[in-house]
């Protein structure tokens, strides 16, 4: 009988592998491509200059405050970037095709 114990987590995780391999992850791709997306720090005009117009422009978010910065959001096919004033301050992978698993969208 302790065989039959001893071999059930091998067995669960060679299930969970098969699973996984048939899966493509977003943080794969994002560190597969790292220069495939904005760094920190560059201008709006760096970032348009290197990727080309953004495909839509969000509307602003913040500024009510002094505290608030005004915070600049640009969609691109595989990332939006995020911008306080003209700098950026993060970019973030968009999920390609509905077989991506990434994380869960934001409650609004």
């Amino acid at each position: 009988m302790t065989f039959r114990y001893q071999a059930l987590p091998l067995v669960a995780l060679l299930a969970f592998a098969g699973i996984a391999s048939a899966e493509t992850l977003l943080v794969d791709r994002v560190q597969q491509e790292p220069s495939a997306m904005p760094r920190r720090g560059l201008s709006m005009a760096q970032v348009q200059a290197r990727f080309g117009a953004p495909t839509s422009r969000l509307d602003p978010r913040g500024g009510q405050k002094h505290q608030w910065p005004t915070i600049n959001r640009w969609s691109y096919p595989g990332f939006t970037v995020y911008f306080e004033h003209d700098k950026v301050i993060d970019a973030v992978a968009n999920k390609v095709d509905a077989e991506e698993i990434g994380p869960k969208p934001a409650i609004r």
